[in-house]
Order: structure tokens, then C-alpha cells, then sequence
């Protein structure tokens, strides 16, 4: 099992195809996990990067000095995305800054990585989950795709996951959070259509610091999910960050509104 702090600035094989070459990407919850992973990738195929945080501010800072150390900008924010008044403080700000964002990639969510069964749920960890992964995300879209729209072009990714798939036992609110992201993706990708595309794209499991480190996950159900999935393992997140922003390039010009999974074919079993 792989305990790798994956906050740390990732490795990645270089030189990596500049598909972000002069363009700006943000990466919201960039300071730990898939988002710093998903922000250094960027960076490394030639983005500037402006990395987001609420509370990794040591996170946002190790991510940005290895967005420095390719010779790219990067800028440093932070902001609570359940506050809708912080969002637009934020945006405001972010656009200021670049002139223009190319592309939005919105990871952040919340989990409920306390909650180890649906018999343990709690009002206000179900409010907390909803009001990041729906509210925030499509407040982010909203806020960003406006301005995509008025300037004439633009891209986003929303981070979902598998769980649309299989649902979450473990954390129903988790997997109602991320169907939302699924609507909210198509509904934008149509109002913003021709001129943003709006995508969504489903991680699998991955071995980050905050799933390796979970109780559930050192006590069974890792080896359960490595049985159901037939590329037999569990990666790490630098394998899924190139895919993911694959949605945000000229490559896929002729999508959106899709979702897209990359997770070893564990959602297909039963299928």
C-alpha cells in the first residue's frame, strides 16, 4: 500500500506535451490530494496556474513553488466555497489577475471521510457535503463560465466520481453530491453552449493520503476494491490527472456535457 504524501509535488515525465502552453488553469482545492496533483500536471504541460485552497494553505504553497520551479505564474487563493459572496470576491480577483481564465477545473468535495456508514449520518455533515459539491461547484461554474462566455471561449472539468455509478453506502450524501455535479454539468454545458464546453470526469480509487489513511480503507476494503477491479490496482493520482484535463483541451473541442470515467474498470462490473 502506497502512503506517499501526495500534497508533495508529484513527478511526472518530462518533457509532458504542452497542451496548457500560455494558458491559465485553475484548480480549486489544490493544496492537497487529486487537486495538487491535477495542478501540477497543468503546470507541467505549460499552464500558469492559480491554486485554490480553504484550509491547505502549506498544501497551496508547496503547489504553486513547483508551479514556480517549471517558470510558470501561479497565484495563491483562498476561499470558502460554500459562501457564494467568497466566490465572487474570489472570481473577481482570479480574472483581474490572468486577464482571463482558460480553463476552470473544479475538484473540490468533500467525502465525509469520518462517516464509515450510513448509520453514522449527521445533519450537518449531510449540509456540509451538499453545500461543497453542489452548491460550491455549481456557484463556480456559474461565476466563472459568465465571464468564459462574455469573453468568447472557455473550458471546464467538474470532478465527479465512480460513486454516480455504484452509489455510496458508506456516505449516501457523497454519492447524492455527485450526481448533482452530473446535472449541473449538463445544464451549463448547454446554456453555455457553443462557446464553453463544461465536462465532468469520474476518478476511481485512488491511493491519496487521505484514503490510505482512513479506517474503513486499512480494514478490508481496500483489498474488496482491488478484487472488483480488472486492471488489478490501485493508483496513484499522477495516472488520472492527464486524463482528466484531457477534457479540457483542444483534443476534445467537440465535447460537452459528457462525463467520463477513468477507474480500472471497477464500474463496469455487474454491468
Amino acid at each position: 500500500m502506497s502512503t506517499k504524501d501526495q500534497s508533495k509535488p508529484a513527478s511526472f515525465p518530462q518533457p509532458a506535451y504542452p497542451r496548457f502552453a500560455g494558458k491559465w488553469v485553475m484548480v480549486t482545492g489544490a493544496g492537497t490530494g487529486f487537486g495538487a496533483t491535477l495542478a501540477q500536471r497543468a503546470a507541467a504541460e505549460g499552464a500558469n496556474v492559480i491554486v485554490h485552497y480553504n484550509t491547505s494553505e502549506a498544501g497551496a504553497k508547496r503547489t504553486a513553488e513547483f508551479v514556480e520551479g517549471l517558470g510558470r505564474q501561479t497565484k495563491i487563493i483562498r476561499a470558502d466555497l460554500r459562501s457564494w459572496d467568497e466566490i465572487k470576491v474570489m472570481t473577481n480577483e482570479v480574472w483581474e489577475f490572468t486577464g482571463g481564465l482558460d480553463v476552470l477545473i473544479n475538484n473540490v468535495g468533500d467525502i465525509a471521510t469520518d462517516q464509515m456508514s450510513w448509520r453514522d449520518i449527521k445533519e450537518e455533515v449531510v449540509d456540509r457535503v451538499l453545500a461543497v459539491d453542489i452548491k460550491g461547484t455549481m456557484l463556480m461554474v456559474h461565476e466563472n463560465g459568465e465571464r468564459m462566455l462574455a469573453r468568447g471561449r472557455g473550458a471546464i472539468v467538474n470532478i465527479a466520481s465512480t460513486v454516480v455509478v455504484r452509489g455510496s453506502p458508506r456516505a449516501p450524501q457523497y454519492a447524492a453530491g455527485k450526481y448533482g455535479i452530473i446535472g449541473i454539468t449538463k445544464s451549463y454545458a448547454a446554456a453555455f453552449a457553443p462557446t464553453v464546453r463544461v465536462n465532468a470526469f469520474g476518478p476511481g480509487f485512488m491511493e491519496t493520503e487521505s484514503t490510505v489513511t482512513r479506517e474503513d480503507w486499512n480494514n478490508g476494503r481496500r483489498e474488496r476494491v482491488l478484487s472488483q477491479t480488472p486492471m488489478g490496482r490501485i493508483p496513484p493520482p499522477e495516472e488520472l490527472a492527464a486524463a482528466a484535463l484531457w477534457l479540457a483541451t483542444d483534443d476534445t473541442a467537440h465535447m460537452t456535457g459528457n462525463f467520463i470515467m477513468c477507474d480500472g474498470g471497477y464500474s463496469m462490473i455487474g454491468a
